[in-house]
């Protein structure tokens, strides 16, 4: 009788591991390079739409309607539709739409509103946007699967 062949029970040999943050970096670049782009169209249209003291921010309510809208078709096409490459999803959804969006503007709003002696106007503010927002991500999204189950053959 022969001894076994140790050589042929041997697991295959692993590649190395790459560092954790290796595999992330071109995550992270595109969420970086595509928030620096939200953000740049947000403060633009800020800056072109500019809120009064005391008034209404209806640029910061708006930016946040519509990004959320987006998002709600963004998800839909990538989810149900396109099988995109990996980076898609956090360059767009994460980064662009991220950056562009500004939840943290809209608590400092409603904060100068609250200070500068409006505080109803502050509470309209905060009740609009999170009801506007959500309505308009969940009827972006449901019109988006409408639109292409009609299209469908």
């Amino acid at each position: 009788m022969t001894a076994p062949d140790t050589e042929s029970l041997r697991a295959p040999a692993r590649p190395p591991r790459q560092p954790a943050w290796r595999s992330q970096a071109p995550i992270v670049a595109v969420v970086a390079v595509g928030g620096a782009a939200g953000a740049t169209a947000r403060y633009a249209l800020s800056l072109w739409w500019p809120a009064q003291p005391g008034g209404f921010p209806w640029a910061t309510l708006w930016t946040n309607v519509v990004g959320c809208a987006v998002i709600g078709v963004f998800m839909v096409v990538i989810t149900d539709v396109w099988a995109a490459h990996r980076l898609v999803r956090p360059f767009f959804g994460t980064g662009v739409l991220g950056g562009f969006t500004t939840f943290s503007t809209y608590a400092v709003d409603i904060q100068k509103l609250v200070d500068g002696g409006h505080p109803r106007t502050g509470l309209a503010y905060l009740a609009a946007t999170v009801i506007a927002a959500l309505t308009a991500v969940w009827l972006a999204a449901a019109a988006t699967r409408r639109v292409l189950k009609w299209r469908q053959p």
